[in-house]
């Protein structure tokens, strides 16, 4: 039966420009799990880091032309489990996790399945979370901190057998803390369409050339100050630390219109001194 005149047609096709950076950081995320299986864990763990760039592309380039689709949001999570889940967790298992047996595969899950749980919950607080905090670790920050370790170690030759429980600790702590409730700034509040001063650009400009020195190292050492930042904010912004800082159900409704109120009042004062 053909659709009458007078009822128009939704159109069920999709945007192809936000879509088209989601599926580059897929292809990224799938060529990093294959270069580790080939046991070029440098290109893979480079691979993983050009899937965070696309990553933070997409969704920016969907805003900036108006393109944001329900499909877009789904495509884009389900890239990031094999881009920032699965890829860095083979990774890890296939660099120096492998000879630890159970212990090395467990790791490696543990990582898996909290980068699943991440991405679930951040797609549950859409539209409700303080958009410039981030509820435990972002997947994609987790992923850089372990492509960045094993970029170094594999630049320098470093024997992972001689890590191997090291590895292992350092990959399941990283994805624990993605199901955490410690806050990390998201800079989402960055405005990226304003005017800066010409000191940011050269700034900027000094920022890039220090990362071009040594790419590997410097990265790794930022995502994990990053990583570390979590905790320092969250014991910061509280007078005493429970379990429910740390892990498990969201902080009652009390002490989250707190931080909220805090974080509020503190722009503010930011913005007057200004």
């Amino acid at each position: 039966m053909q659709n009458s005149p007078n009822h128009p047609v939704k159109n069920k096709g999709i945007y192809l420009l936000p879509n088209l950076f989601t599926t580059a950081g897929l292809f990224s995320g799938f060529y990093a799990v294959i270069s580790s299986m080939n046991g070029h864990f440098e290109l893979a763990s480079i691979a993983i880091f050009i899937a965070m760039i696309c990553d933070g592309l997409d969704g920016r380039v969907a805003r900036l032309t108006n393109t944001q689709s329900d499909f877009g949001a789904e495509y884009d999570s389900l890239a990031d489990m094999v881009s920032f889940g699965m890829a860095p967790a083979i990774l890890a298992y296939n660099w120096a996790l492998q000879d630890l047996g159970k212990v090395g595969w467990l790791a490696a899950f543990i990582y898996c399945a909290c980068a699943a749980l991440r991405l679930a919950r951040f797609n549950t607080q859409v539209g409700v979370a303080d958009k410039r905090y981030f509820q435990g670790l972002a997947s994609p920050a987790a992923a850089a901190l372990i492509a960045g370790s094993i970029w170094s170690g594999s630049k320098y030759e470093l024997d992972p057998t001689n890590i191997n429980y090291l590895a292992a600790l350092i990959t399941a702590l990283t994805g624990l803390l993605m199901v955490s409730n410690f806050r990390y700034h998201s800079f989402k509040e960055v405005d990226w369409r304003g005017k800066v001063n010409f000191v940011v650009m050269l700034l900027l400009v000094g920022v890039f050339v220090i990362i071009s020195v040594e790419p590997a190292i410097i990265l790794c050492l930022g995502f994990y100050i990053y990583a570390l930042s979590g905790p320092v904010i969250t014991i910061k912004a509280i007078k005493k630390l429970k379990v429910a800082h740390i892990v498990g159900d969201e902080l009652n409704k009390t002490e989250t219109q707190q931080h909220s109120t805090i974080d509020d009042i503190n722009s503010t004062n930011e913005k007057k001194e200004s």
